[in-house]
């Protein structure tokens, strides 16, 4: 089995850069799209997926357009939910709480917010109903964090090493089956 592309585009750049956005929603800057748009003419593909969110599927209807490409929203795609954090800047959290939540995101998930195994589970979920052709998801970087933990196995601190800034294109090889397998096959800033 030749398994399939999946990549994986972090939203352009908000228009209001530095906060905890998980369910807060946020358009994307004009360069943000642009951005986007840029990184998804490097790839091949034949399905467009996006979170449901608008600094995802501003971006998607773009790329979507310039390809030919329907977009298909999903909200599995989603940020994690930082509960009463959400949408504030991390300099409003108190550095010890937030700093046990980086730490053990499950453990010390924000009040009223997500657990990290949620958010795990629910991409794990939407990585399993892609159909076996190549995919551009549209998404955020605790989902793209969350897909790499689905896909390799990776724990937090190795996961928050990954630089994923605004317009960051992962791409992986997918080979289905049980056990699944992947390989990274590119990350472009």
């Amino acid at each position: 089995m030749s398994g399939f592309a999946l990549h994986l585009l972090r939203h352009g750049a908000p228009e209001v850069p530095g906060l905890l956005m998980g369910r807060t929603d946020g358009a994307p800057t004009p360069d943000g799209i642009t951005a986007c748009i840029r990184q998804a003419t490097r790839i091949s593909f034949t399905r467009l997926v996006s979170s449901d969110l608008s600094r995802t599927t501003l971006a998607a209807r773009a790329v979507g357009k310039v390809h030919g490409v329907p977009v298909r929203e999903d909200a599995r795609w989603r940020e994690l939910d930082f509960g009463v954090w959400d949408g504030l800047p991390p300099s409003q959290v108190d550095p010890e709480t937030i700093g046990q939540f980086w730490n053990d995101p499950d453990a010390h998930p924000p009040p009223g917010g997500e657990l990290w195994s949620s958010l795990v589970a629910r991409v794990s979920e939407a990585i399993d109903d892609l159909d076996q052709a190549p995919t551009l998801v549209i998404t955020h970087g605790g989902a793209m964090r969350a897909a790499l933990a689905v896909l390799f196995g990776f724990d937090h601190p190795a996961l928050w090493a990954f630089d994923l800034p605004c317009a960051s294109l992962l791409s992986i090889q997918i080979w289905p089956g049980q056990p699944r397998s992947a390989q990274i096959i590119g990350l472009r800033r």
